[in-house]
């Protein structure tokens, strides 16, 4: 393994080197990790730089603390002859594996290297991806992707295929055990897009990113439709159509700054609790510390039930200052999901958002809310639900579409939740969706109702109401835009998975 500090060794001369020797044989390894920083010249180097983009390194470095990566098999190669690939050995095979440590908390990673062979995954680049993942789950740390390739390398044949199935394995393993978060930071085509979709968060880079699993060129030759790639699988196709990405930064480094924030609400593992920061402590009765935000609460709630106010406004005058996350901002946005500290403590948020189809409930925020709320109770994260549901969004199109099973989910994922779960009925709790948001009967743990609360089977004006009368009404969103993707697991995963491994148990295998 290469500390990052090796990056300033330098190659001895070629002359000088007898391998035959201490000294020659030491020479020789500065040499190849030299050689290992560059492995196809300063040339590709350039053109990266010149797209505005970083290196796979540069990425490493800028994501993870200072001076702290330490990387493995920096000198692995291919083994292929076919195709004349025994010609062409770079080191490291288009991948740069390796842990480090970011705000001080220990955490794995990979950034695959677009300038080796277009960052198509091989045999020995896929066995250093399944490695480190490997060494994640093993020692309890979250694992970080940076993915920017394109799909399997064809010269090695299906082995490349092989590799991608051990790497789905491992993220499916991993899941709801460690955090696990992708970074998209160029075009990812093929297999290289599943391993991203079945991680916890994706985040993705605006006018840079790319996610697909068949091109622009296949999709006209197949279809007969034109579409750019940006169309296609853009950052904000992805945010506001599929519900892949969980996050569109504006740059690179705005990505990077995304992941160290989001990891500070999580812990490394389902073993341990989140992290906990000091929190400033009201001296006196609470009465006396009430600020002027504080009392706006008592004037948020319109007087006409039909009358949409923004749920944000609840949300952050609850939380502490400045502490809101909000995950999937730009997806389903007729409800709020993401983290938040109270008393320093993180906590997951799940909001009704009435300036949205009135807040009522359909296929895609059922979907956005339960993968949340497994999210938070596989990593022991409470969640607090602020409630204001006229029901569940009518029509044919959401019946046509599954809107039973899917708000199902939502029922399954607060019934089988075991963190604590604090729901406050901000103002309506109607029917069917008032069950499913948390309810006492479904198992919350603290249930408590503003004096505008109103708790019924149906409104007085009838079922749907408040949906057709204020779903018409929206505001543009100016929360940070991030979208929740990924499958957390189950209980049941969890502890079929636990029995095989416990993440603070060096040694054991993970097969």
């Amino acid at each position: 393994m290469t500390s990052v500090t090796d990056h300033t060794a330098e190659p001895a001369a070629e002359h000088t080197i007898d391998i035959h020797t201490t000294a020659g044989k030491l020479a020789e390894l500065h040499k190849r990790r030299a050689e290992s920083l560059h492995p196809v010249g300063e040339t590709a180097i350039e053109k990266v730089h010149a797209k505005g983009k970083l290196t796979a390194r540069e990425r490493i470095y800028a994501l993870l603390d200072e001076d702290s990566f330490v990387e493995l098999d920096a000198l692995a190669r291919h083994r292929s002859t076919n195709f004349g690939l025994e010609n062409n050995r770079p080191l490291g095979d288009g991948v740069v594996t390796g842990y480090g440590t970011i705000d001080g908390r220990d955490v794995c990673i990979f950034s695959q290297d677009a300038t080796v062979f277009g960052g198509s995954l091989g045999e020995v680049y896929g066995e250093k991806i399944v490695k480190v993942q490997e060494l994640a789950v093993k020692t309890g740390r979250p694992l970080i992707g940076i993915n920017d390739g394109a799909g399997a390398r064809i010269q090695e044949g299906v082995v490349s295929l092989g590799l991608y199935s051990r790497i789905f394995r491992n993220n499916i393993l991993a899941s709801g055990v460690i955090p696990q978060i992708s970074l998209i930071m160029g075009a990812a085509a093929g297999g290289h897009v599943y391993s991203p979709a079945l991680t916890d968060f994706v985040v993705m880079v605006d006018q840079t990113s790319q996610m697909f699993i068949t091109g622009p060129d296949v999709i006209k030759t197949v279809t007969g439709e034109d579409v750019t790639m940006e169309e296609l699988g853009g950052g904000h196709t992805h945010m506001a159509k599929s519900g892949t990405a969980h996050y569109v930064a504006s740059g690179e480094q705005d990505a990077f700054d995304y992941v160290r924030e989001l990891l500070s609400y999580l812990p490394p593992n389902n073993f341990t609790d989140p992290p906990r920061y000091p929190a400033a402590v009201p001296e006196g009765p609470v009465e006396e510390n009430l600020t002027d935000e504080d009392l706006e609460l008592d004037t948020l709630i319109p007087d006409s039930p039909n009358q949409p106010y923004d749920m944000h406004e609840v949300v952050t005058r609850i939380l502490d200052e400045d502490e809101f996350l909000e995950i999937q901002a730009g997806y389903a946005q007729n409800i709020i999901v993401g983290f938040g500290r109270i008393e320093g403590r993180p906590v997951g948020i799940v909001a009704n958002q009435p300036t949205q189809f009135a807040g009522c409930l359909d296929i895609n925020a059922s979907e956005k809310a339960a993968r949340f709320v497994r999210t938070c109770d596989c990593f022991n994260i409470p969640i607090v639900m602020f409630v204001d549901v006229p029901g569940f969004l009518p029509g044919t199109d959401q019946e046509y579409n599954g809107i039973i099973r899917r708000g199902a989910k939502l029922l399954y994922a607060y019934g089988e939740a075991t963190v604590p779960k604090i729901t406050v009925i901000t103002r309506k709790a109607y029917g069917g969706a008032y069950c499913v948001m948390g309810s006492k009967d479904m198992g919350c743990d603290v249930n408590l109702a503003w004096p505008t609360a109103q708790i019924a089977v149906m409104g007085a004006s009838g079922p749907w109401a408040s949906c057709t009368a204020s779903s018409s009404r929206r505001r543009p969103k100016t929360a940070r835009t991030s979208t929740r993707c990924g499958f957390s697991c189950s209980r049941n995963t969890r502890t079929r998975w636990s029995t095989r491994i416990s993440p603070l148990s060096a040694g054991t295998s993970t097969r």
